[in-house]
């Protein structure tokens, strides 16, 4: 069984900063590509950043320049250090992970955090 946990997330005034962690744990042989994205009340959830197992990452064009996603291999953690946050950045974080469990064959299914809730005030 594979497990993601979230956290980090609270409540931050615009402009501040925060910093979000995902630690995987289980029957984990590889992690390929882990990412965060996020949901506003009666929005999809939508993409924020990606990260590569090589570590190439790739973001929504609206955090841009504020938002960089990283992650430890050897701890099997990812992060989202979110600086100049506004507003509009406000909502449930998840993430996911592309994860084998097999140590014979590469097959990566995609597994799923429970959220932490971040919010932005004026």
């Amino acid at each position: 069984q594979v497990q993601l946990v979230e956290s980090g997330g609270g409540l931050v005034q615009a402009g501040g900063s925060l910093r979000l962690s995902c630690a995987a744990s289980g029957s984990i042989s590889r992690i390929n590509l882990m990412g965060w994205y996020r949901q506003a009340p009666g929005k999809q959830r939508d993409l924020v950043a990606t990260i590569t197992s090589g570590g190439i990452a790739n973001y929504a064009d609206s955090v841009k320049g504020r938002f960089t996603i990283s992650r430890d291999n050897a701890k099997r953690t990812a992060y989202l250090q979110m600086n100049s946050l506004k507003p509009e950045d406000s909502g449930v974080y998840s993430c996911n992970a592309e994860v084998s469990t097999s140590a014979s064959y590469y097959t990566y299914r995609p597994y799923w955090g429970q959220g932490t809730q971040v919010t932005v005030s004026s």
